[in-house]
């Protein structure tokens, strides 16, 4: 396997996705940005808990035998006993991320996608997406609506406060003896398809292995330098966004 990745901030903003990784596994995380004047209830802010949660996730990655959704239900947990001290933990705006993991166990790729960081997989059947798009399925994106939808059923799950989120993620298993390429993505970088539609999956991946992460990024930085106001106000989400690429590649 070799492994490749890539991650820019938001112009002028610290960047608060991201990257783990080590021989056998890899991880990407996506803070979600507090909207403007909302009180978190937490003293430390999204770029703390996405590096904490991080931390505890790469922690129990040698649990090879652990199950994906028990491993983050474990960190979870472990990053709200380090921070329940300090801050209100029952805030439903408290800092949250998004998780994407690969592991590989034995002949199988594991992998687990909780929330709007897509997994790209190109295998001896071709290219899927996973992709946790209930975000976009919701009724109303006012901050209120937001926050009472966040990790319920009738609404959407990302890593907070929540440990019972890790087991409403996407999960399963891929054998690696059919894998040919993957990607994991934050939603930053994923807008090359999503919001800007410059190519689908597969040639996503066919720019990640001719190019590198780096040029991917820098395709969909030009493309929200390019969006006029009136695309803007059409898509939602807002101009810039941290964008981060991880490129694995078997063969």
């Amino acid at each position: 396997m070799q492994a490749t990745y890539a991650t820019l901030p938001t112009p002028g903003k610290q960047n608060e996705d991201y990257v783990v990784a080590a021989p056998d596994w890899a991880a990407v995380f996506d803070g979600a940005t507090p909207p403007s004047g909302v009180d978190s209830g937490c003293v430390h802010g999204v770029p703390w808990l996405v590096r904490q949660l991080a931390a505890e996730t790469a922690q129990r990655m040698p649990r090879n035998d652990t199950p994906l959704p028990d491993l983050l239900a474990d960190a979870i947990r472990a990053t709200c006993a380090a921070h329940q001290h300090t801050c209100d933990l029952t805030n439903p705006s408290s800092p949250s991320t998004t998780v994407t993991v690969v592991r590989f166990t034995g002949d199988q790729l594991e992998y687990l996608v909780l929330a709007d960081s897509p997994l790209v997989l190109h295998t001896d059947d071709g290219v899927t997406a996973v992709v946790d798009d209930r975000v976009d399925r919701l009724p109303s994106y006012a901050v209120e609506a937001v926050a009472r939808r966040r990790n319920q059923p009738d609404g959407f799950w990302v890593a907070s406060t929540t440990a019972w989120a890790a087991y409403e993620a996407l999960h399963g298993h891929v054998p690696v003896a059919e894998l040919r390429r993957v990607a994991l993505l934050t939603d930053g970088a994923s807008r090359y398809v999503q919001r800007f539609q410059l190519g689908d999956w597969a040639s996503l991946l066919d720019l990640l292995e001719e190019s590198g992460p780096a040029h991917l990024l820098q395709r969909v930085r030009a493309a929200e330098a390019g969006e006029t106001p009136q695309q803007r106000q059409e898509r939602r989400g807002k101009a810039h966004d941290d964008a981060t690429a991880v490129f694995l590649k078997f063969r």
